[in-house]
């Protein structure tokens, strides 16, 4: 469908541009559609539409926001499969995987609708007589939102369901790698009657539209899912206007599995959360801390299940365990690591086997005796690879969880309830799944700590990120 459809929309209008780029999907190097390719004047004019949209979308009641939100959902609904279908095609992802996303994009529209009718704001205490005090929140303004092509219908969904919600209108900008599932969401909130302006999408550079958008003088928030190295590039270009910058980023997520814990829940939890996306997740388990009591155990088990997953075209029947990566770069990167870490003595758990000679393909590694000086130990790693490392005490394992730069995920695997709070009390991550391979819920702040982001997303708090505090002081 994405074939003819028009994937520009400016101040309610689906335009047809000139240029185009096609979108390929990644196991069989086939072209899944186009979208109008614009730049800097349709990133401006975007902008401008939403300047000109937000003090009426703002001065709307928040049962009139959660109407149309309500509304878009189950237009969302009605078209999943096919939804599902293209972004399976486009991002190279099992079709269950992706129709898991277009649910969850869909509950996000939902929850946020819910919270646009809850109060913002508090009444405090007064301290004298004829004085009250109270806290308001106001929508903050035009929100830029920009997103990686791994999720890119839910990480859209998580950041367009709230700022609509909260008032402010919206421009979007997705990797051109996986930009038409993502179209379609924009596609539902716009015949949800969403008035003109209030949500537009713009296909481009990405240096160019953010660039654009950044210094744009409506623009107040930008919210961003992606690199740690692209963030930090958007904070310094957020600086100058001073625009609020709400970044989910990099991860190195430890995934620690104590002696106490149930090994076959472990390794099934394992692979989800290794091999979840083919491994391209931010919140993927990138790092295998095991006990050594039990620590062999888990690796012959894990190797084992990791050897038997069948790589294919996770877009066609029968659905294959291992899809492809996003494209040959990524797997070029991958390998690299995985190359490092043998050349500095690690020991492959899994086997050698071919790959399809089609798509951009890499089979599942494991890695033990990787030394902590590694790619593999010192990197995020993007795809199904990873090493295991072997520790005896729980200091130790909280040590290593938290030698590194990022702290957006981690997970833990103990049969004991306190040894869970305590480590994770313990340890330097915005997110941590307990004997839980995925954590991710719509109700439920998301984010990171250190190089991993600011602000958090999903929860009430996601849609404070994207609102004004005002005090007011009265004398009566």
């Amino acid at each position: 469908m994405n074939r003819i459809l028009p994937t520009t929309l400016i101040d309610g209008e689906w335009r047809a541009l000139d240029q185009r780029r096609e979108v390929r999907n990644p196991a069989t190097g086939s072209v899944v559609g186009t979208v109008g390719w614009g730049g800097e004047s349709e990133a401006r004019e975007a902008a401008d539409a939403a300047e000109r949209a937000f003090r009426g979308w703002a001065a709307r009641s928040g049962r009139e926001r959660a109407d149309l939100l309500l509304r878009a959902a189950e237009i969302l609904d009605q078209r999943s499969a096919e939804t599902a279908q293209l972004l399976a095609s486009e991002a190279g992802k099992r079709l269950p995987e992706a129709a898991g996303e277009i649910k969850l994009s869909g509950e996000y529209l939902r929850w946020f609708a819910e919270e646009a009718r809850r109060p913002l704001g508090s009444v405090h205490s007064p301290e004298g007589d004829g004085r009250r005090h109270m806290t308001t929140r106001s929508p903050s303004g035009v929100v830029a939102s920009l997103t990686s092509w791994n999720f890119p219908v839910s990480l859209q969904a998580r950041k367009i369901a709230p700022a609509l919600a909260a008032g402010c209108t919206v421009v979007a900008r997705v990797s051109e790698k996986a930009p038409l599932a993502a179209t379609e969401l924009i596609r539902a909130l716009d015949e949800a009657g969403l008035p003109s302006g209030v949500v537009n999408i713009v296909h481009g550079p990405g240096r160019q539209v953010t660039r654009e958008l950044l210094n744009h003088r409506a623009v107040r928030v930008v919210t961003f899912t992606g690199s740690t190295a692209v963030g930090s590039d958007i904070m310094a270009q957020a600086a100058p206007r001073v625009v609020r910058p709400l970044l989910e980023l990099g991860g190195d997520a430890p995934f620690i599995v104590f002696g106490d814990a149930d090994v076959d829940h472990a390794v099934d939890a394992a692979v989800v959360a290794k091999t979840r996306n083919s491994g391209q997740s931010c919140i993927g388990a990138n790092r295998f801390l095991v006990e050594e009591s039990i620590h062999d155990e888990f690796v012959a088990k894990l190797a084992r299940q990791l050897d038997a997953l069948r790589l294919g075209d996770g877009s066609t029947e029968p659905v294959a365990d291992l899809g492809p990566l996003i494209d040959a770069e990524a797997v070029s990167g991958v390998q690299a690591m995985a190359d490092d870490a043998v050349e500095r003595g690690a020991y492959e758990a899994t086997k050698p086997r071919e790959v399809p000679q089609t798509g951009s393909f890499l089979r599942p590694m494991l890695f033990t005796d990787v030394p902590d000086d590694s790619l593999l130990a010192t990197q995020e790693v993007f795809g199904p690879v990873a090493g295991v490392f072997r520790f005896t005490a729980e200091d130790e394992a909280i040590a290593r969880a938290n030698a590194t730069e990022m702290g957006l995920a981690a997970y833990i695997f103990t049969g004991e309830v306190s040894t869970a709070w305590r480590v994770a009390d313990r340890l330097d991550a915005g997110i941590v799944g307990v004997n839980d391979p995925v954590p991710s819920v719509a109700f439920a702040p998301m984010g990171g700590v250190k190089q991993s982001g600011i602000g958090r997303e999903g929860g009430r708090v996601g849609l404070e990120e994207f609102t004004e505090p005002k005090y007011l002081a009265w004398r009566l």
